[in-house]
């Protein structure tokens, strides 16, 4: 199975395609250029964005060529695709600073030295387009009547707020994006979520119809946890792959926590371990699938984070939890480590307080809320209330308690909220 389609359907990767049999041969042929467009609306992208960057990286390791588009252009005028609301208008300053910490998270999964891909910024030619101009060459392509009916924008017609002309504009955009690169790059595929097959398709049309080529699409399905909720996101917000915002640890214990009916198709996903090896998960149960978890976790991290931090944040989580030894039997091509070693907890999230701030007394619902355990003194005592508060695994029973000297054990203080959010207290040497 040397068919990046082949290996992209077998791995989960693919909702849609456009011309099925004329793209499998292009990709036969080797050696093709294919690129996926990133909004800098923010300065990291986040979990929904990594099935696009698996893709990519994907690519990369079959030989082709990736393009990744950043937004820069684009991110001015804001894409209403699966958007209720008008996205915020973003200055170009903060739009050049989210591009910036954008490239430098693509570039832990795909190789942009020596021209094996290509990182680009559609401000670079976008900036420079004369209206007029473009409206009598690329404008002239579009009917207004199918543009509204694209999923793209029926979404926003029928909101209360409805659809601003600046949005109005970014399908046209977009194809001329796709335009471009097949114009510049030699660039016949474009890849994205399933709300940009609309966008995906009036490229293809814009180049069929000034160009006389053939290109094709192809779209990712919206991944959703076995439970329907949106991939990423937590009761904190979104896990965001910049690690100021999502710290390794957190990130690992997202994946950790992944539900049993998930873990095969996410390891498909969001690692690059053999579907042979990914197959056999099917046949765990119990310890075996909580290790298959583990390596989940273990190998995604490592992606994201690179593997020193992979490595900290899992013997983190085997000093909180204990240390669980992964057996080589399970997903033998794993990296993770699987010998017995000194666990640390340099990652899991922790607090340093001075001895006399301790032995003073701080009252336990403050210091909950104070390491972002809750959201609000209120928030911590009502967690209290509900017994969802512990101190160095006891249980809280009152609002009123007071953590003073006597809940150090070995100069820390554990802090649980409810079962796997854990934060400790450190004595300051």
């Amino acid at each position: 199975m040397d068919n990046l389609i082949d290996i992209l359907y077998d791995r989960g990767f693919i909702e849609k395609t456009t011309h099925d049999d004329e793209l499998v041969e292009y990709f036969d042929q080797g050696n093709i250029t294919g690129y996926i467009g990133f909004d800098p609306t923010a300065s990291s992208l986040h979990i929904g964005s990594l099935v696009p960057i698996m893709a990519l990286a994907h690519m990369q390791k079959h030989g082709h060529r990736p393009i990744a588009l950043i937004g820069g252009g684009t991110g001015l005028v804001g894409d209403p695709s699966g958007k209720t609301e008008t996205r915020k208008l973003l200055t170009p300053e903060m739009v050049e600073h989210n591009a910036r910490g954008i490239e430098k998270q693509l570039s832990r999964f795909i190789d942009f030295s020596k021209g094996k891909a290509l990182i680009l910024n559609n401000a670079d030619w976008l900036s420079e387009l004369k209206y007029i101009t473009f409206l009598r060459d690329i404008g002239r392509h579009f009917s207004v009547n199918r543009m509204i009916k694209a999923e793209s924008y029926k979404m926003r017609l029928e909101s209360e707020e409805g659809l601003n002309f600046v949005e109005f504009n970014y399908m046209l955009l977009q194809a001329y994006d796709f335009l471009n690169l097949f114009d510049t790059c030699g660039c016949r595929l474009q890849m994205g979520g399933s709300d940009q097959w609309g966008n995906i398709i009036s490229g293809i049309e814009l180049i069929r119809k000034m160009r006389r080529e053939t290109v094709f699409g192809i779209t990712f399905p919206l991944i959703t946890t076995s439970s329907g909720a949106k991939m990423g996101k937590t009761a904190k917000g979104a896990v965001w792959l910049d690690s100021e915002k999502t710290s390794p640890y957190e990130y690992y214990q997202y994946w950790i926590n992944t539900n049993d009916n998930d873990v095969i198709r996410f390891l498909a996903l969001y690692t690059f371990l053999p579907m042979d090896e990914i197959r056999d998960v099917e046949k765990l149960k119990d310890d075996d699938l909580n290790s298959a978890k583990t390596v989940l976790a273990f190998e995604t991290t490592q992606l994201v984070h690179g593997r020193q931090e992979a490595i900290k944040a899992y013997h983190a989580a085997a000093s909180m939890f204990g240390a669980r030894i992964v057996p080589e039997r399970i997903m033998p091509t794993s990296t993770i480590p699987r010998d017995e070693a000194d666990f640390d907890d340099i990652s899991v999230p922790h607090s340093f307080f001075d001895l006399e701030q301790i032995q003073a007394g701080i009252p336990a619902f403050k210091l909950f809320h104070f390491v972002g355990l809750a959201t609000s003194g209120s928030a911590a005592m009502r967690l209290i209330r509900q017994g969802g508060a512990y101190i160095n695994s006891n249980r809280i029973n009152s609002t009123e308690y007071m953590i003073r000297e006597k809940d150090l054990n070995n100069k820390e203080i554990l802090l649980r909220a409810g079962k796997k959010r854990f934060h400790k207290i450190k004595i300051r040497c």
